[in-house]
């Protein structure tokens, strides 16, 4: 699995010409990108891109599922594509067997460029001890959604004038002294519709 990075060099560079700043170099600017994009991943509990295959990955529905109004809900880890889309259900101890019937959600995810995050059945997921559901599929999301990629340029742009404010303060004739906060918060806003629970 090949780890994406949200924006490019020559965006990066672009955005601090466009600003006035003095460039570091290359190398540096690279690491400021993959700093900034390995952020958001662990502020919003998610990653952006897509794998390049599918893979298999267990989960447990005993204390992965919800009930809703159309039935029973699998949550399951970010899903770029119903196409190689396998869902078996077992245990710990037994086989594999195949699962047919049940629904993606939210509906029309991957038309809309989200990510498909449940599978629904309506007879219910196995909820014993040791039961689990396996799924293969092509991890991540369809496309790196715009505001992502946004969100990454802010804050790699952000580390780049790190050097310019030591100790994390930044000095405004106007204001005085601020300290920074470790997440730029125009980042935080952006973010905000795409953040797991328990996360951001």
């Amino acid at each position: 699995m090949a780890v994406t990075e949200y924006i490019t060099l020559p965006q990066l560079q672009h955005a601090l010409r466009k600003q006035g700043t003095v460039q570091a170099d290359d190398e540096l600017l690279a690491l400021h990108i993959r700093a900034a994009c390995r952020g958001i991943d662990d502020h919003t509990g998610r990653r952006f891109w897509r794998d390049d295959a599918p893979s298999a990955r267990t989960f447990r529905p005993l204390n992965a599922s919800v009930w809703d109004a159309d039935g029973h809900l699998l949550l399951v880890d970010d899903i770029a594509t119903t196409d190689g889309l396998v869902v078996e259900q077992g245990s710990t101890s037994g086989g594999w067997s195949s699962v047919t019937g049940y629904e993606v959600a939210p509906d029309n995810a991957v038309a809309r460029s989200r990510a498909i995050t449940g599978l629904r059945v309506q007879a219910g997921w196995p909820c014993y001890a040791g039961a689990r559901v396996r799924v293969t599929a092509v991890w991540g999301w369809p496309a790196v959604p715009d505001v992502v990629e946004q969100a990454a340029l802010l804050q790699a742009t952000r580390l780049s004038k790190r050097k310019d404010s030591p100790e994390g303060v930044i000095g405004s004739a106007e204001w005085g002294g601020m300290r920074l906060a470790q997440l730029d918060p125009d980042v935080k806003a952006l973010l905000k519709n795409y953040e797991l629970p328990g996360f951001g």
